[in-house]
């Protein structure tokens, strides 16, 4: 993915949790999508702007803690429903 790309896809993202937001919807699910857009978008940052695409290891390592971070997030979020 090119740097543009990534831009567009981050635009996109953004687009759709304003969106989600912007809906005035309550209860999990809202919270639920928001953040997975949300870490949808950390992943297309780490990957194509900090480059760690090219560096497999590293790239598995964030994504295995960013991972486990949305994860407690998100049940924080469902929980608090």
């Amino acid at each position: 993915m090119t740097a543009t790309q990534g831009w567009l896809t981050l635009v996109a993202l953004s687009a759709g949790s304003t969106l989600i937001a912007w809906g005035g919807g309550t209860g999990a699910w809202v919270n639920l999508a928001i953040l997975a857009l949300a870490w949808a978008k950390a992943q297309i940052v780490l990957n194509v702007y900090l480059g760690l695409a090219k560096v497999p290891g590293w790239s598995r390592g964030f994504a295995l803690v960013l991972g486990l971070f949305m994860l407690a997030a998100m049940g924080l979020a469902a929980g608090a429903v």
